[in-house]
């Protein structure tokens, strides 16, 4: 115990002086400092998404099942009986463990987030909705002398009140993406002709010799008025989720969790957020990856949109795709101020099963996109090769507890096809499997799941096939890698769910 203690402040220590003398950190420097914490020398490789690489990933269901998923309803060997023990003792298991062995503890002390509006503009999205967009960025001040500040973008988008009395309060779907104006207005014909004029003679004053260049061509604009463009459509017909978003009622914050911490590999956790608190720190294994800090900057959105007068605070969602997909799913189950979710193929470490032999690897996110995760996710990438000797098997918690420290908050689990680029390394049926266990946690708790029985021989719904009657939800679209063909189900199934409450973990 002294021994690995030591090696872990040993490799603390080193890589801190590494960043004090200003030697660049890799990727895999960072990982290997991860490493010597841990006492691990040798990492299993992830396997080939190419089914003709080296290590094709396994695709055969016949082999993909050697372990039985964890039990989220069982705790230290004792059954969860009612919900009064799920909220003091399995919820709070599932969700301790998750963050010291998955995703990592977010630290405490974090300074405080101080958002500014810098800018609004009035904008019409689709045939004609006018809707106020704000762009709104969070500062967090860097205590360390020079350091730059995090600035966390978000830009809101809410409809424009309808009349001159107090706007309704609207739902908002909070959205992992770039940050940018939906349909920036732009200058009228009439304010165009003022600009061109404006411009023309400025630089007429700079150089008298422009007027003759002016005068013979005199249909020359600098600014030109925007062209007519008809509304986009998905390939499905549908209008895009922003438009149908706006149409029901609906609010939407477009969040760009690269702005709170980068995506660029683990060199990037001596930065952001991350690197903040730790003051260029390497990170302890229990401590937060990108995937917690995405959502913890979703966290610190809400607390914004919660405060503002137009928005419903108790119907406040969190949507995300692939690695967002990821983070939403991860905000929701630590943050049970979001009243809703929409995950789209979320895969490996969302809501499809580490422990299942399909598609992606537990090694893929080790030695690949490590710094998504807690650095304790290592240990279970050693089976074989180093010390503790772990695989996917030792894993206490999974998928499954994941969806269900959601809820009994709805969730829709959205997933599109192989064919069209929703690609089999993702694990759709492992998904759904994880879904269905999920859904004797959320009948535990009161609500209808997607299925009853077990879940390992639960048949897959067919594509375009709705399993939405219940606060979990599950609709696999016949698209790609997006969950844009699953807005309107999603919008539909969310007009049924009732008010949400709080639950007893957060009072």
């Amino acid at each position: 115990m002294r021994a690995r203690l030591f090696l872990g402040m040993a490799a603390v220590l080193a890589g801190a002086a590494l960043s004090a003398q200003g030697v660049p950190v890799t990727p895999e420097s960072d990982r290997q400092a991860t490493m010597t914490m841990l006492g691990i020398t040798a990492l299993v490789p992830g396997v080939d998404a190419d089914p003709k690489g080296a290590n094709p990933a396994n695709t055969d269901e016949a082999r993909a099942n050697p372990y039985p998923l964890p039990d989220p309803l069982r705790v230290a060997g004792r059954p969860v009986r009612d919900p009064a023990d799920w909220w003091a003792r399995g919820r709070p298991f599932v969700a301790e463990t998750y963050a010291r062995e998955v995703y990592g503890r977010v630290p405490d002390g974090i300074p405080p987030v101080r958002w500014q509006v810098e800018a609004t503009d009035r904008e019409v999205i689709g045939y004609g909705r006018p809707v106020i967009a704000r762009q709104v960025v969070g500062t967090v001040a860097d205590p360390r002398p020079g350091a730059a500040p995090v600035r966390i973008r978000m830009v809101v988008v809410l409809p424009a009140p309808t009349s001159a009395a107090a706007p309704a309060r609207v739902p908002v779907l909070v959205m992992f993406g770039p940050a940018r104006f939906p349909a920036p207005s732009q200058p009228s014909a009439d304010e165009t002709d003022r600009i061109n004029a404006g411009l023309k003679a400025l630089l007429a004053q700079r150089d008298p010799t422009l007027a003759a260049v002016f005068d013979r061509h005199q249909a020359l604009q600098f600014v030109s008025p925007p062209a007519f463009r008809l509304p986009e459509r998905q390939p499905n017909g549908d209008p895009p989720p922003a438009e149908q978003l706006i149409a029901a009622g609906w609010g939407y914050a477009l969040l760009d969790p690269t702005s709170a911490q980068a995506d660029s590999g683990g060199q990037a956790l001596r930065e952001g957020i991350i690197g903040l608190v730790n003051r260029g720190a390497p990170r302890r294994p229990d401590q937060w990856g990108a995937l917690r800090a995405w959502a913890w900057a979703a966290s610190r959105a809400l607390d914004w949109l919660s405060a503002e007068p137009r928005v419903d605070p108790g119907r406040i969602g969190i949507e995300g795709v692939s690695r967002y997909g990821k983070a939403a799913l991860v905000a929701m189950a630590f943050d049970d101020r979001f009243g809703i979710a929409l995950i789209g193929s979320s895969g490996k470490g969302g809501a499809t099963p580490l422990r299942r032999h399909f598609g992606e690897a537990v090694g893929n996110l080790a030695t690949g996109s490590y710094y998504w995760m807690a650095g304790n996710l290592l240990k279970y990438d050693t089976r074989g090769v180093s010390k503790p000797n772990l695989d996917a098997g030792d894993l206490p918690v999974d998928a499954n507890g994941l969806l269900a420290l959601c809820a009994p908050r709805p969730v829709f689990v959205s997933y599109g096809v192989p064919e069209a680029g929703d690609a089999t390394w993702l694990d759709q049926r492992g998904s759904w499997m994880a879904t269905v266990d999920a859904s004797r946690v959320y009948r535990l708790l009161g609500k209808q799941g997607v299925a009853t029985g077990p879940y390992a021989t639960q048949p897959m719904p067919a594509v375009l096939e709705d399993r939405t009657a219940g606060a979990l939800a599950w609709r696999q679209h016949d698209g790609g890698h997006t969950d844009a063909p699953n807005m309107a189900s999603f919008l539909r199934w969310a007009a049924r769910q009732p008010p949400p409450r709080r639950s007893p973990s957060s009072r």
